[in-house]
């Protein structure tokens, strides 16, 4: 049996989960905690799971904090955020604090059964917000400056991609043509193999070209 466990503030929530996830078989939560301060009692008295589903909006200790804690003091446990955010900034923080995976709470069961498979047997898991790809360079210290030869232009429109800034305000940056920008988006969708502005934003912090 995979054992789990469920961080999030929300009782109800977390009861629907635990009988969700028993029904897929192979799963069994073995504990609940309110927040990450609780999830680190609850390890105290508890089997260590090896997947723990994580909330990001908690009192106490939120998931970043819980997930860099987990990062630095059981690597082994292997993370799948469960959360309401879907922004890019979101995404790209817990990503770098070592989760593996990354799925919205409106997500349908079949999604959630097909990510913790993807957890327990890949390592981590896809879909339209994270790409393994990105995982990868994040969690196993892939220097991808060794395979992706950049120019000028490219470099200094992945550091635009960091900011606030839409895809018009970077053109008027650059001093180029909108028209250019999407040419060099879809350039760098390619060499990267990244499909999101995440992708893009995940390669240059990981490559030293922007600093959270």
């Amino acid at each position: 049996m995979i054992k789990i466990a469920l961080v999030d503030d929300h009782a109800l929530l977390r009861s629907g989960l635990s009988a969700v996830i028993t029904s897929f078989g192979h799963y069994q939560v073995i504990f609940e905690a309110d927040n990450g301060k609780h999830f680190i009692q609850q390890l105290q008295t508890n089997t260590d799971p090896d997947v723990v589903l994580l909330d990001i909006n908690m009192p106490e200790m939120d998931g970043f904090e819980t997930a860099k804690w987990i990062k630095e003091n059981r690597p082994e446990i292997k993370i799948l955020v469960l959360s309401m955010l879907d922004n890019d900034a979101s995404i790209i923080r817990m990503l770098r604090n070592g989760a593996r995976g990354y799925m919205l709470k409106d997500s349908k069961p079949e999604v959630l059964r097909s990510s913790l498979h993807s957890i327990v047997h890949k390592g981590y898991c896809t879909n339209e917000l994270v790409s393994g790809k990105m995982v990868h360079f994040i969690n196993k210290g892939v220097d991808a400056r060794e395979v992706h030869d950049l120019n000028e232009k490219e470099v200094q429109f992945l550091r635009l991609c960091c900011s606030e800034k839409s895809y018009k305000e970077m053109a008027s940056d650059m001093n180029i043509a909108p028209r250019t920008v999407e040419s060099l988006r879809s350039s760098l969708f390619d060499k990267l193999d990244t499909t999101s502005r995440v992708g893009l934003v995940l390669y240059a912090i990981r490559n030293g070209l922007f600093k959270i």
